[in-house]
């Protein structure tokens, strides 16, 4: 995977985004204090946002470029969103939700099948009930199962585990490393964490006022610039 934001930059009320990083890990994460930008990123990636000048590219494809007048909308990027707020709909049932605007794709990721997904994230026994009724870490599964039948070719996390205690977090990370390891689809990650990073991302930009202020490797960035790091996050 290889995501290229070439000088991109929004403008919003709260802060200036500009960025112009090239992303080519199997799992970059986004770090950095609130209201740094790192949702604006995800949602610009997404396709939820428009920016006003710069180009987005994924894999060669360029998904973004106003000058040019190029946007391709969500639902033809190929890329999985599981927001914080995980947006499940509660009228349906898990298996109602996981289905939601599935179709078969061709492609490498083709072969990622409902019951495949939900043996492995194990919520088959789930399928039959509301989101009312699920607890964070089960709602948190459903949301995956649902991005990645997508078959993305990108999969973006915005803070998954913020909301979870501490023993749901250590349920929920292994189903991450599934992803990342039995699927292999590359993944945009935001998180405060520097342990979440640590366990799955192999790159770290870190983000300050909109702007990229350190991008490196996690174990040398929370090493070299441990004081700053956690004052960022």
């Amino acid at each position: 995977m290889i995501l290229r934001l070439r000088e991109v930059s929004l403008r919003l009320r709260a802060l200036t985004l500009q960025l112009d990083v090239l992303l080519d890990k199997k799992v970059t994460a986004l770090f950095g204090p609130s209201g740094s930008g790192k949702t604006t990123v995800l949602e610009l990636v997404a396709g939820l946002r428009h920016p006003q000048e710069g180009t987005i590219e994924l894999d060669g494809r360029t998904l973004a470029n106003p000058r040019q007048g190029i946007f391709v909308p969500p639902q033809s990027r190929q890329i999985g969103y599981v927001p914080q707020d995980l947006a499940l709909f509660p009228h349906l049932t898990v298996r109602q939700n996981i289905v939601y605007g599935f179709t078969k794709r061709d492609g490498p990721h083709a072969k990622i099948s409902p019951e495949k997904l939900c043996q492995l994230l194990d919520i088959e026994r789930l399928l039959d009930r509301k989101p009312r009724s699920l607890s964070g870490g089960e709602k948190q599964r459903v949301a995956i199962a649902r991005a990645l039948l997508r078959s993305p070719q990108l999969l973006l996390f915005d803070e998954p585990l913020t909301s979870l205690d501490q023993s749901l977090k250590d349920r929920i990370m292994p189903y991450l490393e599934i992803i990342r390891d039995e699927f292999a689809i590359p993944m945009l990650y935001v998180s405060h964490s520097p342990a979440e990073l640590m366990a799955l991302c192999e790159d770290v930009v870190v983000l300050e006022k909109g702007k990229c202020v350190v991008h490196g490797v996690p174990d040398k960035l929370f090493t070299v610039t441990h004081e700053r790091i956690y004052r960022l996050g």
